[in-house]
């Protein structure tokens, strides 16, 4: 199996499948597409969602919070609290323990979201540090954004640039490979994105419009997040690869090293699923954050995006993503 998440199909098959146990309170549960789930205790709901980082070295600690606080966004709650593991190669400095909750606590209060607890442990069992973040959240019922919402004939809205993530990540931890690839100015913008992972303050908005579903495009990029979003509600789409918006140091980067940044993981690229894109647009506008209509969803199971050339390409469900496969060629042309 190739690094990376579980296929859809395995996922079904080796995760979803073994769950079977029920409770009443759980209104949103683990499923395709869906990366929280949501809780009802008596008045708001609340939401959870658990994520790791270990794609990602410089940091890391502040990646690790946004990742999670933009899951439980996703379904249009306000992150409250983070718990957080690290597990550290043995015979780490413990320096490094230190500069990774330095980093978490400037996401915190980026976000204004409490570190309430957690574990942290060395460990012969990792060769690198993997941070895992749990979010716990709140949401009224009625504000509860999930992907089996969409209807056919929704919009799709990104909003910032694909694969933001992926540049950022690149651009910090192989900056001596990188900068003669796209140069020092396009470096450093490159590294710059990595203040953009955030898309809470655009989910605040789309909650408040009143959106179907959101989705974060993380691992798999933003491919993969839309086809996550439209199989969890058991539609097709069709995307126009000429409406994303896509940074001048990715576009050059994928050119040079030969990749498709639309299937780089791209935390802080959101995807919105509205019936209403000219309101949700002119919002987003209106605060400074860059969003286009990048397709809309459809009836049928066909999932198709329309490259610049015009050619039409069918979409697969998500493989490995294109940030393992650089990160191992990049290291390699160290050696």
């Amino acid at each position: 199996m190739q690094v990376g998440k579980l296929t859809p199909a395995a996922l079904q098959q080796l995760i979803f499948n073994q769950l079977g146990q029920r409770r009443p309170e759980v209104v949103l549960r683990g499923a395709f597409g869906e990366d929280s789930a949501a809780l009802n205790l008596g008045g708001d709901l609340c939401v959870i969602s658990t994520d790791p980082i270990t794609g990602a070295v410089k940091h890391a600690g502040w990646l690790a919070v946004h990742v999670s606080c933009n899951d439980v966004a996703t379904n249009g709650a306000e992150p409250i609290a983070v718990l957080l593991t690290l597990l550290l190669p043995a015979g780490s400095d413990l320096r490094l323990v230190a500069e990774i909750m330095a980093d978490a606590e400037r996401a915190a209060q980026e976000v204004s979201v409490e570190i309430v607890g957690g574990h942290t442990e060395l460990t012969e069992a990792v060769n690198q540090p993997v941070i895992s973040t749990t979010v716990i959240g709140r949401v009224s019922a009625a504000q509860l954004a999930t992907s089996c919402n969409i209807q056919p004939g929704d919009a799709l809205i990104a909003t910032k640039y694909v694969g933001l993530e992926g540049t950022a990540i690149l651009a910090w931890d192989f900056p001596d490979e990188v900068e003669p690839v796209i140069g020092a100015t396009l470096l450093e913008e490159a590294r710059a994105l990595k203040r953009l992972i955030s898309i809470v303050p655009e989910a605040r908005i789309a909650a408040a419009q009143g959106v179907r579903a959101m989705h974060d495009a993380t691992e798999g990029g933003v491919l993969g997040a839309a086809y996550e979003m439209a199989g969890a509600a058991n539609l097709g789409f069709v995307l126009d690869e000429g409406a994303l918006i896509i940074h001048s140091a990715t576009r050059l980067l994928a050119e040079r090293l030969g990749f498709d940044p639309l299937r780089l993981i791209s935390s802080g690229t959101l995807l919105l699923a509205t019936s209403r894109p000219e309101a949700l647009l002119k919002e987003l506008h209106a605060n400074d954050i860059p969003a286009s209509v990048i397709g809309h969803f459809r009836l049928d199971s066909d999932k198709c995006l329309i490259r610049t050339d015009g050619s039409i390409e069918s979409v697969d469900p998500p493989e490995s993503d294109e940030l393992w496969r650089l990160q191992a060629k990049l290291a390699k042309s160290r050696e």
